[in-house]
């Protein structure tokens, strides 16, 4: 099979204020003729390693399965970072969605031959990697037209947004949740319940008129799962 390529690469956000590392798989037959759709993964590293993204997109590619896609993950530093990040209560969340939209976007549409128009750019994330992405379409939904959710950390501040959200077809959602997860361990300690927000928010979308693929698999809370679901999304997502 032939593999793609994963470039490390590194941008300064003036948002944040930092370096922000990324890493960008190009497909075997990358070619700056072709055009490709971008995939843009918080949780970046974990959807490299523990998700495979890379040599899912290459069977996938290979077989034309898929349409050409760029797959891009944004590593978070260390669990706080992640939370100040993508907690949509963090010190840096806003900040942090106006680097995807305004930072990320362009840079990416600058150095690789993308379609530049909402539909050409998704956004995917596990947990509260899922949170952030859904909290930058509903921000963004111009910039942004396919969420895939994996998970979400799902609280108040999610469900007032998505309650307050004017325009439901803008973007398309996927989105799936474990039946077993009712007690997810949180990196605060403590445990929480993910499912019964995730039915709510679901409810909520399909009453706002979401285009929607919603599903709840036999599971808990952990990359066991969401590494094969990694594949249909895909094939969903972007399936030709």
């Amino acid at each position: 099979m032939n593999r793609g390529t994963v470039q490390d690469l590194s941008i300064y956000s003036n948002e944040l204020q930092e370096d922000m590392q990324l890493l960008v798989y190009l497909p075997a037959n990358y070619s700056p003729l072709y055009k490709y759709t971008l995939v843009i993964a918080s949780d970046g590293k974990d959807y490299f390693q523990l998700g495979r993204a890379p040599r899912i997109a290459d069977e996938l590619l290979e077989n034309k399965e898929i349409e050409n896609i760029i797959f891009v993950g944004v590593p978070y530093k260390n669990v706080n970072d992640r939370n100040m990040k993508y907690e949509p209560s963090g010190d840096q969340h806003e900040a942090y969605l106006r680097f995807l939209a305004h930072e990320l976007v362009p840079f990416l549409d600058e150095k690789y031959p993308t379609y530049q128009v909402g539909m050409g750019r998704a956004l995917i994330g596990d947990s509260l990697a899922a949170t952030v992405s859904l909290m930058a379409a509903l921000k963004y939904p111009n910039i942004f037209g396919r969420v895939i959710l994996q998970s979400p950390k799902v609280g108040k501040e999610l469900l007032d947004k998505v309650s307050n959200f004017k325009s439901a077809n803008s973007f398309t959602v996927y989105h799936v949740i474990g039946k077993e997860e009712t007690a997810v361990k949180l990196t605060s300690g403590g445990t929480a319940d993910f499912l019964e927000p995730n039915r709510e928010l679901n409810k909520l979308m399909q009453e706002k008129g979401f285009a929607i693929f919603y599903e709840e698999f036999d599971g808990d809370h952990t990359w066991k799962h969401w590494q094969p679901d990694l594949r249909r999304a895909l094939v969903q997502n972007f399936g030709l």
